[in-house]
């Protein structure tokens, strides 16, 4: 299992860079790999992405969601990974964490992985999630519930 963590500032009020984060649906617009993500419901997502140049899908359940602090998830099919992204920060700027574990799927991410490229396109990707909610200035929508063991509460 490959463990990737990035912190970036980004300066925007911490409400809007969480809320932006909740719009599963847009990842696409800074996730490089990413081609899609289907939110089933408030907890349950499909994604499909490109990785070395082939489309894996899998299934994820987020499994924490406390609004402004914390997202976390894990794969329920397909591509084993988990992770949790952390939000902590102000009216005028947030610092966003994300610790991520993948299990790489074929000798080509294996090796991948052992270059650094995932690490890199974890920093890449939130370089382009922070240039997006900067040049907003306010989030594309938002959903504050939140999520324990996998459930809404």
């Amino acid at each position: 299992m490959a463990h990737v963590s990035e912190s970036i500032e980004v300066h925007a009020p911490l409400t809007e860079v969480y809320n932006q984060w909740t719009q599963f649906e847009e990842f696409p617009k800074f996730m490089d790999a990413v081609e899609r993500v289907e939110q089933k419901d408030d907890t349950h997502l499909h994604w499909i992405a490109n990785i070395g140049g082939r489309t894996v899908e899998w299934d994820a359940e987020v499994v924490e969601q406390e609004p402004d602090k914390a997202i976390a998830w894990k794969s329920t099919s397909g591509a084993t990974n988990s992770g949790r992204v952390q939000f902590e920060g102000h009216d005028d700027h947030a610092h966003v964490t994300l610790d991520m574990d993948v299990e790489p799927d074929t000798v080509t991410e294996q090796a991948g992985e052992m270059l650094g490229m995932l690490q890199r396109q974890v920093r890449q990707d939130l370089e382009r999630f922070k240039e997006l909610i900067e040049q907003r200035g306010q989030a594309s929508g938002e959903w504050r519930g939140t999520v324990r063991d996998g459930q809404t509460a």
